[in-house]
């Protein structure tokens, strides 16, 4: 069951997941290892960021008198960028908005049961899932802003991969016949 008590700052966002670190944590330019995933939401889908969007406010009303003065900043940074301006050259980021979170901690990732998924093949890049995340303010190195934490990961359905690996389905055809493996075919050249 869902918890109806969740802070105002914590919301599950339907999206499609990209540049999935949500299996083994990943340094990004020589930063702390983390989990992490960038949440692509159509521009079409008005409820999803009218959440993340009143979430967002909520993180700013919390950070403003326990980071940041009792004042938001004037250049804050804000999670929620718009793919089309900031990302021109990638595709699946086009007609999308989208936000990046992380974690030092491991998210659970269920299936559409809520049972755990425990195979890395099964959810990752491309895929639609329902993404918990906490946005909440930060103060650090002179910077100040908004940034999404990582909680957890339900896998809606699959999607095209999006990790730029090829599959193993488009590199290769279907092998007609039942010749055993280690038997070597006289029409197959393998050397040259």
């Amino acid at each position: 069951m869902a918890n109806n008590n969740a802070p105002a700052t914590k919301v599950v966002v339907p999206c499609r997941i990209c540049y999935a670190n949500i299996w083994e944590p990943k340094s990004i330019n020589g930063s702390e290892e983390k989990y992490s995933v960038s949440c692509l939401i159509p521009k079409s889908d008005k409820a999803a960021l009218a959440k993340i969007k009143k979430a967002i406010e909520a993180a700013k009303e919390t950070a403003k008198s326990k980071k940041w003065g009792g004042k938001i900043p004037p250049n804050l940074k804000q999670p929620l960028r718009d793919g089309d301006i900031e990302r021109p050259d990638d595709e699946a980021y086009a007609g999308h908005y989208y936000f990046n979170a992380t974690s030092k901690d491991a998210p659970q990732i269920v299936d559409r049961q809520v049972q755990p998924i425990l195979d890395p093949m099964e959810c990752g890049s491309g895929d639609y899932c329902n993404v918990s995340v906490n946005f909440y303010g930060f103060a650090a190195s002179g910077n100040k802003g908004i940034a999404a934490g990582l909680q957890n990961i339900q896998l809606v359905r699959h999607g095209e991969r999006l990790s730029g690996k090829p599959t193993a389905a488009s590199d290769f055809e279907t092998i007609e016949g039942d010749e055993e493996l280690g038997e070597v075919d006289d029409d197959m050249d393998f050397l040259n």
